[in-house]
């Protein structure tokens, strides 16, 4: 490519000039091309640990001008076609204007000139495509694609210098890590390392330290582990790495493709070695940590953070810590841990101002609310800058948020992927203010009861007033969190300080539960934020009919049944509209079990509005995938939980997975926040200790539960004797302060012995929690987390592989090691879709509600590149043809997919097949539907005769694919008649239940094909299907005998075919039937023939096949021309009115008749011609070549592992150098 001229001093050292004229120098980089020796090795070495451009680039152009010592670089070339392309270039466009010139320095300024002139025209057609990469950066992502073969669509994220250990020895190199692989590339002293490991591959990821291998970074796959050692910074590293799997884990979780964000803000300057998608990455890490800090939603985005203090009125003094701003909201969280937090909603401020500067209070700003709260901000280094941003954000921020539109228009859901709400209908109205009028029949209007309060307070408000000390008790906590509203301020705006956390610890009192889960969780701000959403969406949600519905309606009358509050309509009916339009929400999560339990816990202290935000909150922010189809979340909280127990209890841990009880005992507890397994009125403190903590209190109660039961746990010899030691633990954990009366606990008096075991009070249990375990922190609970993440989804990935492979061992022929590699190469090639661009989207593909066999599917293209690697019969370049037919057929629901089923179907035909078997194939592939109208014109003709059928079959082999064939109307109509009469005569029986269940399995039973039931072939189906057999045969060993034997079964199948016209038109022959009336003139074959008859035939037969399109057999006459046959016998003979040009190789002889193409032209296709399988397959029997051609077994591991390694070589020999290049080819 054209650079801008740079100044070049010594052009000899370490380069060879190739060309020369008087104005340019082309010269290639020792070490690439032919020879170099020591030097070039040495060259190359230097090349790869400096990363020098010359390894990509090692062609070059320089300029230079008479005497003149100084050279100027105006071009480089990756390959020594490119670079005389440019060369050529000059020649042709800029030597004779150059040699007008009579001063060298005016020749110089020229070139530099036009050079300087060509970029910038490739820049300016390029500019709508440029990203803020770097020059450098921009070389380097080049230099990637180059070595590894990667596609344009590849992105690097960044590169770093670093030690790969092959075995004992570490070879410097460079490591670059684009979106969805790792790649690691080595060259010293001739040795080359090349290495691609996808990141949907990599099972554990750490960074450790031993002797061996000091600080360095583990990446383990299935089958392998590579070590990366002296990195310059280990820990940045090490957390993209961790970004980039991530990627990778949700995109096997939710098979959805890593999309840029192009919402960043710009950078100031355009750093040196730094990607955009680098700066995309870090932002993202910064807007979880942030997310997560302060509960917002998804849709928050970080503008930038900044170092001040925050005068704090309650404790009359400046705290230090970080200033957040973001797009809606500006958040404070105090340098030490607890002291104070704050979270201003930018609809709540009222005015934003700078104060007065002092020796004091320097670089002052105030923020006021609108709740009369004034907040002041001091030491800002940026203050005016700062100001003006949040000035930006204000004039976004309308006063009425959603202003006059559909609020379901408006909003996604938040945390999933699944467009669930957007595109609603428009029709619901639009107006709250008719909600009350009973001629709309709403589900859902202010006037219901739990429209306003919770049910606890339904139920409880007839009770008389309780004057006992527990009532006492409760109203001291009201009065103590009064007293904290006074000094802290209430609502969203309230500063959150340790004072905060202990009030909770010690229990929110029932009337403020509900507000307070709202405020701790953030909820509350997406319920402010969207009002009247929750309303509409239950007009949308109620009324259908889905998976999720049923399970919910199944599920109703389970939740909490002991509670009185949901032992009637009122309560029931309120969860199954919040149940149902989260499930509408949310379609990706749908309805999990569990869900129910959480919810019905909310609707006691909530309305139904607020308990829908706090359970949207849970699901999408507070336990992320908890409660998809799979419990992605619960499972690698339960994985950091055995962790966490082996770091803190490291001898129960060992007794424990003995026993394979703490897999067993926390999925229920982290799932339903011991709501399941505890006493409600103890539970529920719990609940108020998670929504304010976060997941690290149920980690901290669970190995307190633990650790209280360690002793007795240590002396169990089973799992049942532990899990009932636990149980009733639990079932005993009791809360002595509540005020509501007491509700049974169902678990309790299953579990209960003779000897019930001492009380533990719940608050006892929470602050030895904390005593104990406190020290649990979320970044690292984060860490684990990511840890465990790769383990469990790919453990799930696993087992959905054997899930697929148990379902279809037994209808393939197949062994369960083949179907198992051959799942890990259609997967492949599916999840190369979602990041590579395809005609279908990567959510078309894939839909995680329906089993795993029909999970992952692949369209046409893949399709054709799979056959092309895995299938026998390659026809050269018609395989991409024949490739499509075979996926036509095996595309039953015709949505251009298919999946793994029907892939190893066609697969089983061709490798494990009889003759009869593959012969089926074969000919089903060339009529309707495999065979499509644009391939052979009389298709259309011939699809009228077929209908639909798509039962499938029981047989191992092809037999797999036959219900994907049609079959004639008329059969199924006599078979539906044959049935009917078994019917009646059945009728005359007495009839008992395992009659009918005789006959429903009748029904299911899928019916057998017989090769009778397969339709007539027509003369252009004919064509097509020989064409495809000259195309098989070209590149087999026998290629000549093969050819002999096609063309002899072609003739006899003609004539056939002829004879058959007959008897159907009862003998009558059409004026216009040329190549008809040819072929029935042939004469039959006979033993013994001279070679003067042998002659006749063959001149016979080649004017018969010139007619009807095919390819015939070589003539051969006397001994001379057997003699002359072997030295043509690498020479494939048709006729030249046989197949296309495109259809013939180059070394095809053509054999035939001078006016043989005018005949052709003439010639129209006979639509009464037509022959049956039966008759194909004993044709094909008569040649002793084809039987052995068909009979023939594929080796599909061969091909498997060649399929593998083809990507593998694509990367090695495009990084290789024209030397290694050609030594290959020698």
């Amino acid at each position: 490519m054209w650079i801008t001229p740079e100044e070049v001093l010594l052009a000899n050292a370490l380069w060879v000039s190739e060309r020369a004229n008087p104005f340019f120098i082309l010269q290639r980089r020792k070490g690439h091309g032919k020879g170099g020796g020591i030097t070039g090795l040495l060259v190359g070495t230097m090349d790869v640990v400096l990363d020098s451009s010359a390894r990509v680039a090692p062609y070059r152009i320089l300029h230079q001008t008479g005497d003149s010592q100084i050279f100027w670089n105006i071009a480089c070339g990756s390959s020594r076609k490119e670079i005389t392309e440019h060369w050529e270039w000059l020649e042709a466009n800029l030597l004779q204007t150059l040699s007008i010139f009579d001063n060298d320095e005016d020749i110089t300024t020229f070139v530099k000139g036009k050079i300087s002139g060509i970029i910038a025209e490739e820049n300016k057609s390029k500019a709508s495509l440029e990203d803020e990469d770097s020059g450098k950066f921009r070389e380097a992502e080049q230099k990637m694609r180059k070595l590894f073969g990667m596609p344009d669509e590849e992105k690097l994220v960044n590169y770093y210098s670093c030690s790969y250990w092959k075995g004992r020895v570490p070879r410097q190199g460079w490591l670059y890590l684009s979106i969805n692989h790792l790649c690691f590339y080595s060259f010293l002293l001739g040795k080359e390392v090349t290495l691609v490991v996808q990141w949907t591959e990599v099972t554990r990821l750490e960074k450790n330290a031993t002797l061996v291998f000091p600080e360095s970074v583990r990446v383990s796959t299935r089958n392998t582990e590579h070590y990366f050692s002296m990195f310059l910074n280990i820990n940045d590293t090490f957390k993209l790495m961790e970004q980039l799997a991530n990627i990778a884990m949700r995109q096997l979780l939710d098979n959805e493709g890593f999309a840029a964000d192009r919402s960043l803000p710009k950078p100031c300057k355009t750093l040196k070695n730094v990607s955009a998608l680098k700066r995309d990455l870090d932002a993202r890490a910064k807007n979880e940590r942030y997310r997560a800090l302060f509960r917002l939603t998804q849709e928050e985005r970080l503008d930038g953070h900044t170092d001040c203090t925050l005068w704090t009125p309650f404790a009359k003094m400046h705290i230090v810590g970080q200033l957040f701003v973001s797009n809606n909201y500006i958040c404070f969280c105090s340098r030490e841990e607890d002291l104070c937090q704050l979270i201003i909603p930018l609809r709540e401020v009222s005015i934003v101002e700078k104060a007065d500067s002092s020796s004091v209070l320097p670089c002052p700003v105030s923020i006021s609310t609108k709740n009369k709260m004034t907040f002041l901000f001091a030491n800002l280094r940026d203050r005016d800058f700062l100001v003006q941003r949040i000035s930006d954000f204000l004039q976004r921020t309308p006063d009425r948020l959603w202003g006059d539109s559909h609020p379901l228009a408006l909003i996604g859901h938040s945390g999933s992927p699944s467009p669930g709400t957007t595109p609603l209908s428009s029709s619901l109205p639009t107006s709250m203010g008719t909600a009350g009028d009973p001629a709309q029949q709403r589900h859902y209007n202010p006037s219901l009861p739990t429209a306003t309060q919770g049910l606890l307070r339904i139920y409880q408000k007839d009770d008389p007033e309780d004057h006992g000390p527990k009532a006492t008790k409760e109203k001291m906590k009201e009065e103590s969190w009064n007293i904290h509203f006074f000094e802290f301020g209430r609502g969203v705006c309230m500063y959150r300080t340790s004072k905060t956390r202990e009030l909770v610890l010690n229990g929110i009192p029932e009337r403020l539960r509900g507000e307070l889960w709202l405020l701790f969780s953030g909820a509350q701000n997406e319920m402010d934020t969207h009002p009247g959403y929750y309303a509409e969406l239950v007009e949308q949600a109620m009324g259908r009919c889905t998976l999720a519905t049923e399970e919910i309606e199944r599920d109703l009358h389970r939740s909490m049944p002991e509670h009185h509050a949901f032992q009637n309509e009122m309560g029931i009916a309120a969860l199954r509209r919040v149940l149902t339009a989260y499930a509408c929400r949310n379609p990706g999560i749908g309805y999990c079990q569990a869900m129910n339990i959480v919810t019905s816990v909310l609707l006691l202290y909530c309305t139904e509005e607020e308990a829908f935000w706090l359970l949207v909150a849970l699901c999408e922010r507070m336990l992320p995938d908890y409660y998809n189809t799979r419990v992605v979340g619960a499972l690698v909280d339960q994985g950091v939980f055995e962790e966490l127990t082996r770091e803190c209890l490291p001898l129960l841990y060992e007794h424990m997975q003995e026993l394979g009880v703490i897999s067993t005992i926390s999925l229920s507890w982290f799932l339903t926040l011991f709501l399941s397994v505890m006493p409600f009125d103890s539970a529920v403190l719990l609940v108020d200790c998670f929504f304010y903590e976060g997941i690290k209190v149920i980690f901290q109660v669970a190995l307190a539960v633990l650790h209280a039961n360690m002793d007795m746990l240590l002396g169990c010899n089973d799992e049942g004797e532990a899990m009932t030691i636990l149980g009733r633990y639990l079932d005993n954990v009791v809360n002595k302060q509540t005020v509501s009366p007491p509700i049974p606990h169902l678990h309790a008096l299953l579990t209960s012995g003779n000897e019930p075991p001492p009380e533990i009070d719940v608050f006892e249990l929470i602050k030895s929690s904390y005593d104990k375990f406190g020290s649990l922190r979320a970044d690292d609970i984060e860490q684990m987390r990511f840890k465990q993440r790769l383990k469990v989804i790919q453990s799930l990935e696993d087992t959905a592989k054997r899930s697929v492979v148990r379902a279809i061992m037994t209808d393939s022929a197949f062994s369960i090691e083949e179907l198992e590699e051959l799942y890990v190469l259609f997967k492949a090639k599916h999840i190369m879709s979602c990041y590579w661009g395809a005609s279908s989207t990567a959510a078309e593909r894939h839909d995680p509600s329906l089993p795993y066999l029909e999970q992952y599917r692949i369209d046409l293209g893949q399709f054709c590149q799979l056959f092309g690697a895995l299938g026998t019969w390659l026809c050269g370049s018609h395989t991409t043809m024949l490739a499509a037919r075979l996926f036509r057929l095996l595309d039953s629901n015709k949505d251009g997919l298919i999946n793994f089923k029907e892939f190893v179907t066609g697969l089983s035909g061709m490798y494990h097949g009889d003759m009869t078997e593959k012969l089926k194939l074969l000919y089903k592939l060339h009529l309707p539907p495999a065979l499509c109208p644009e391939e052979a014109e009389s298709a259309l003709e011939a699809t009228q005769f077929f209908t639909d059928d798509d039962t499938p079959q029981e047989s191992p082999f092809l037999s797999d694919m036959d219900f994907l064939v049609h079959t004639s109307g008329e059969d199924l109509q006599g078979a539906g008649e044959m049935s009917g009469s078994v019917d009646a005569e059945e009728k005359k029986e007495v009839k008992d239940y395992k009659y009918y269940l005789r006959m429903w399995a009748k029904e299911k039973e899928p019916k057998k094909e017989t090769i009778k039931d397969l339709p007539r072939m027509n003369q252009e189906q004919f064509i097509e299907l020989c064409k495809t057999l000259y195309n098989m045969f070209s590149e087999d060993a026998l290629e000549q005998d093969l050819y002999h034997s096609i063309a002899t079964v072609a003739s006899l199948l003609l004539r056939i075919g002829e004879v058959g016209k007959k008897f159907t038109n009862n003998g009558g022959k059409k004026p216009n039937d040329t190549s008809g009336a040819l072929a029935a003139e042939l004469p039959l074959p006979e033993k013994e023939e001279t070679n003067g008859e042998s002659h006749s035939r063959q001149s016979l037969v080649c004017k018969a096949l010139a007619e009807a399109q095919l390819e015939t057999p070589p003539q051969q006459t006397s001994d001379e021309e057997v003699k002359d046959d072997t030295s043509v016998s690498s020479y494939s003979m048709v006729s030249t009115g046989s197949l296309p040009c495109e259809d013939i190789a180059d070394d095809t002889v053509l054999i035939g008749c001078d006016g043989s193409d005018q005949q052709r032209r003439g010639s129209t296709l006979d639509v009464d011609w037509s022959i049956t399988f039966e008759q194909v397959l004993a044709s094909m029997l008569t040649e002793a070549p084809l039987v052995d051609y068909f009979e023939k077994k594929g080796d599909i591991q061969a091909r498997m592992a060649a399929c593998k390694m083809q990507r593998a070589v694509e990367r090695q020999v495009s990084s290789s150098s024209d030397h290694e290049l050609a030594q290959l080819s020698t």
